[in-house]
């Protein structure tokens, strides 16, 4: 799951005067990779193994399924709010400083996140987990690219860089599911204490990087954080306590106010955060919406069946981590796979063989009961998971050859920020239809309908908008 950010742009001046000789790099490459991979598996992690320890935490703790939402959207909301600025940042501190700032918060709100008394402070140190893995995700590739200037030795790198956040979205069910059993919930944020550790041992011996001038938009940042927290707030609250309670209703009035000003102040700025150019490109506007459904199905179905087979069929958090082995073993091989099929055929058929196969996986999760055998369900995770892993990964060069080199960094930004809003309404919406208990499989079966119209909708505008494009040289926009 590549993921290209503000960061990585060429086409800053430097805060040094002009022709000032370039900040040396690193005498180890290997060094800078394996601190940038530590930072980018640690964070994708953190995206999915918290799912499996959500029961334990809601008997230790209490909590209803809103409070359990908010412990894996306050993580997704925040790293999806910040992710458009954190590049700009990391430019103007420089990307091994931002590096470790991210780095070493992540590891203190880690800390804070084991060791919570309740669930307020639970939630509230997943936000600044959120944050922190925000700001991380562009300084570590920011690293990478800055370490290695041969374009082939740097796109290997970028790969195992993708890989390594593949391989962790992938395991950490399996990891919550181990650490719950056999130690506790807690130790599922224990986990990320040593690694922030050798991380942060690791950038001592990476040579600092050079600042950038890079102006900050604050209105914009704003805006977009409660926009997406209003959306957020009101989709969790109102599937727990009905749609039309003054609080949901002004939730969701304050996000749409917060986009009309975001919108606005793009529009006028002489350097704006997202310039709106961008979403008039068809390709952009496809792949931001496949990303977007790619992520909530994926992430979506991974919320559902570790609730349903730990409250519905009453499995241990070991046993429903190890049924998500089978999805988890394959999604590293399709990603290249799918690398493959795009260089001979286009982006747009990996993209939508993915989708359709998702489909597939989820038109068939309807047969689920409370008494079907395991294997069904287990089995029926494997090509929602396959079709994600082999769309994914054509979906962001989609999006990288079809615009502009100056603004591959923010559309890519803009893709990831897609993606992770599809991860944080997922859980909120599938959340509030699974919330009464004595209803799960009829809130469960509605969620993967819901999933297979997203589903079909974006594989049919990736085939009717994207295959004649791929027929006929890429407009770049």
């Amino acid at each position: 799951m590549a993921i290209l950010t503000r960061s990585a742009r060429t086409d800053r001046s430097p805060v040094e005067p002009a022709g000032a000789p370039a900040a040396p790099r690193s005498s180890s490459p290997t060094t800078v990779l394996v601190a940038a991979l530590l930072a980018f598996f640690v964070i994708s992690l953190d995206g999915s193994v918290v799912n499996v320890a959500l029961p334990a935490i809601s008997h230790s703790l209490g909590g209803t399924m809103a409070d359990l939402q908010w412990i894996v959207d306050g993580y997704t909301l925040m790293f999806a709010a910040f992710m458009l600025t954190a590049g700009t940042f990391s430019d103007r501190i420089g990307a091994s400083r931002a590096y470790a700032w991210g780095l070493a918060a992540f590891t203190v709100a880690s800390l804070a996140c084991g060791v919570a008394p309740n669930l307020g402070t639970l939630i509230g140190a997943r936000m600044v987990q959120g944050g922190a893995a925000a700001l991380m995700v562009p300084a570590s590739l920011a690293l990478i690219r800055q370490t290695y200037s041969d374009p082939g030795k740097r796109a290997r790198a970028i790969a195992i860089w993708t890989a390594a956040g593949s391989v962790a979205v992938a395991v950490g069910p399996v990891v919550g599911g181990m650490l719950t059993s056999g130690l506790s919930w807690r130790a599922v944020f224990y986990l990320n204490l040593p690694v922030g550790a050798i991380g942060l041992a690791l950038l001592t011996r990476i040579t600092p990087s050079a600042r950038r001038a890079a102006p900050v938009d604050l209105v914009g940042q704003l805006s977009i954080v409660a926009s997406l927290a209003g959306l957020t707030y009101a989709v969790i609250e109102g599937g727990r306590a009905g749609w039309t309670g003054p609080d949901v209703l002004g939730t969701l009035a304050l996000a749409a106010v917060a986009v009309v000003v975001f919108v606005r102040t793009q529009s006028r700025r002489e350097h704006p955060m997202v310039p709106l150019s961008i979403f008039t490109s068809r390709t952009v506007l496809v792949c931001l919406l496949a990303g977007f459904t790619i992520n909530a199905v994926f992430y979506g179905a991974i919320f559902l069946l570790g609730m349903y087979f730990q409250q519905v069929r009453g499995a241990s958090p070991v046993s429903t981590g190890a049924m998500f082995i089978p999805m988890c073993a394959l999604i590293s091989i399709v990603n290249m796979a799918g690398v493959k099929l795009a260089a001979r055929r286009g982006a747009w058929l990996p993209m939508a063989i993915g989708q359709l196969v998702m489909t597939g996986g989820s038109l068939l999760m309807l047969t689920v009961t409370s008494h079907t055998s395991y294997v069904i369900p287990v089995l029926l995770l494997v090509p929602i998971g396959l079709g994600g892993g082999f769309a994914v990964p054509s979906l962001t060069a989609a999006i990288l050859e079809n615009i502009d080199a100056e603004r591959a960094g923010t559309a890519a930004a803009v893709l990831n920020t897609s993606r992770q809003v599809g991860s944080c309404i997922a859980v909120a919406a599938f959340g509030a239809l699974i919330a009464d208990t004595s209803h799960f499989k009829q809130g469960m079966d509605t969620s993967f309908v819901i999933s297979v119209v997203m589903l079909l909708t974006t594989a049919a505008a990736t085939v009717l908008l994207l295959r004649k494009r791929a027929e006929r040289p890429a407009e770049k926009s």
